[in-house]
């Protein structure tokens, strides 16, 4: 199990990316978190099975409206109190 906080640019508001990236984490069990910034960029944090995130991240990566062009990455330390993935807000 990892946790991992994502920044993701490109053309990935208004693209539908939360809504596609909620519904791939549930489909593979993964919890966390997916969010708008005010920059532009889209901010995640996953957690679960590395290769399970990978498969997220290649999910929404094959989508043809999302262009993710840059993805910044950092470990983090893993949550016992999270249940589900969730979109937020602003």
């Amino acid at each position: 199990m990892i946790r991992e906080h994502y920044i993701c640019r490109g053309r990935v508001q208004g693209c539908g990316f939360r809504y596609k990236a909620s519904h791939a984490a549930r489909a593979l069990g993964l919890t966390g978190y997916v969010r708008n910034c005010d920059d532009g960029s889209v901010e995640m944090e996953v957690q679960g099975e590395g290769g399970l995130i990978a498969k997220m991240l290649e999910m929404l990566n094959r989508d043809l409206y999302i262009r993710i062009d840059d993805i910044q990455c950092r470990d983090m330390a893993l949550r016992d109190d999270e249940y589900g993935f969730s979109v937020r807000g602003w």
